[in-house]
């Protein structure tokens, strides 16, 4: 399972996006997947009432509960969800930059819907389909490089994710531009 890694404007103008298509409210609790050290959580954590914060690494964790913004509101969990899930639902679930580094996207998506209540609301940051230049190949922890817009939709509504909105962000890294992305979905029951 991923961390986040992301440089300060590039978190910057993702944390704006979320809360502009995000309605965030004070009994929310959010689930936020490849916490790292809580980049988002800490964006996040004046507009909810709780955040489990879920990422593999515990040093990564560990700085994230170090964080004054943080205190109070913020349970860590160092595990896979897609190996042993939390029994919980969340109001909410965000994620930057975290699926690329997951093998089994489709099993992810599966377990996030798992874990959504009715109309939760979730939200996914992350590249568009690239060439494989923003981490070359056979980097390690790396499984996609990107994800294509109507594919990583498709797998949304599969999963019982609909009204799926799009809205994407450019950031300019050494060796060029790159586009990443924010899929805000609503979670519905199947029947």
């Amino acid at each position: 399972m991923p961390t986040i890694g992301s440089r300060r404007s590039r978190r910057l103008s993702g944390d704006a996006i979320l809360k502009q298509h995000v309605s965030f409210y004070e009994r929310m609790h959010v689930m936020d997947f490849g916490a790292g050290t809580g980049l988002i959580s800490a964006a996040i954590a004046p507009l909810v009432g709780k955040i489990t914060a879920l990422d593999t690494s515990g040093a990564m964790l560990e700085k994230l509960v170090a964080k004054p913004a943080l205190r109070g509101k913020v349970k860590t969990v160092c595990r896979d969800i897609t190996d042993t899930p939390l029994g919980i639902r969340f109001d909410g679930i965000v994620s930057a930059m975290a699926m690329y580094h997951v093998q089994d996207t489709h099993r992810l998506i599966r377990v996030f819907a798992e874990h959504a209540k009715p109309g939760a609301v979730i939200a996914l940051a992350d590249l568009d389909k690239e060439d494989g230049s923003f981490h070359p190949e056979g980097t390690q922890g790396v499984f996609h490089h990107g994800f294509d817009r109507a594919e990583f939709g498709a797998m949304l509504e599969e999963h019982g994710f609909g009204g799926c909105s799009f809205h994407h962000r450019a950031f300019h890294p050494p060796g060029g531009e790159r586009v990443s992305g924010i899929f805000v979905c609503r979670h519905k029951e199947l029947n």
